[in-house]
């Protein structure tokens, strides 16, 4: 289980300035300002339709693989805006490693799937590969499930370890942020427990950033909780009722805080259950 201990500052990792996006015409979210430290777990929760995969999916430019889309404001990753035109999005996309809301793993071995990226960004000899698929596989701890069927279907792997191997495919090219969109929405409770624990030993080496609708699992896994919904013009502590209206940052603080008391009446009634 998560602890919600002080932890000593960490250096900000990813920023965001008065970010805002588009798709066509429709604006999706507006004036999203966070700081997401190094070392610790962001939670992004929030209503459905209100922009919570929007925003992270803008973090690794993902959004780039359809149309329509259009960001306004800034996203830094170490202090650089990585919505900039000069931004090779390939690097880019290494750097903030992905965990989709359904697995994806490719219709490849085990080995493979998670040699995949290795062998794109390097070229390792075959010892050094298996020596860093390994070392992957343990730290999304999927290796003793996994080891004796190295050359078998990923395709035929539980959801549960399926997820895990995604994970793994995306720590073997050690990204410096992890995000992760809704990485256990379609899982049973023991391979969400799972999921769970990882994160929390994961954030040990660098930041992550997840988006969740599960109120347990933000207060669980998450040091900090950005709660992002669509708030009514005339009363900024109603949900809005127009779709058109964007979806904006109602608060933002530490998971011990928000869990004790919320500093809006707004997330109040989100955390209730009284809407979602």
């Amino acid at each position: 289980m998560h602890q919600t201990l002080v932890k000593p500052a960490q250096k900000i990792r990813v920023s965001t300035h008065d970010f805002g996006f588009f798709h066509g015409d429709r604006e999706v979210v507006r004036g999203i300002n966070l700081n997401m430290s190094d070392k610790s777990v962001t939670a992004i929760i929030g209503p459905s339709g209100c922009g919570k995969s929007t925003i992270l999916r803008a973090m690794n430019r993902i959004y780039e693989t359809k149309q329509g889309g259009r960001p306004v404001g800034e996203i830094r990753l170490d202090g650089e805006n990585i919505l900039g035109k000069n931004v090779d999005v390939t690097i880019l996309r290494k750097r903030m490693g992905m965990v989709f809301q359904k697995a994806t793993p490719f219709p490849k071995s085990i080995f493979d799937n998670v040699a995949y990226g290795i062998k794109i960004w390097s070229n390792p000899s075959r010892s050094e590969l298996e020596a860093r698929v390994e070392d992957a596989l343990r730290r999304s701890a999927l290796w003793d499930e996994a080891k004796d069927r190295l050359g078998s279907s990923a395709l035929a792997l539980s959801g549960g370890q399926q997820q895990r191997l995604c994970i793994a495919r995306a720590l073997a090219v050690d990204p410096d942020v992890l995000l992760m969109d809704e990485p256990c929405s379609s899982l049973d409770p023991i391979a969400t427990a799972k999921i769970e624990d990882l994160i929390t030993d994961l954030e040990k080496e660098r930041p992550i950033i997840i988006v969740t609708h599960n109120m347990g699992q933000a207060f669980r896994v998450a040091d900090m909780v950005a709660f992002i919904c669509k708030v009514d013009p005339d009363n900024p502590e109603r949900i809005a009722t127009d779709e058109k209206i964007p979806g904006t940052l109602v608060e933002y603080g530490s998971t011990s805080t928000m869990q004790v008391r919320a500093e809006r009446k707004l997330t109040e009634y989100y955390l209730a259950g009284r809407f979602g």
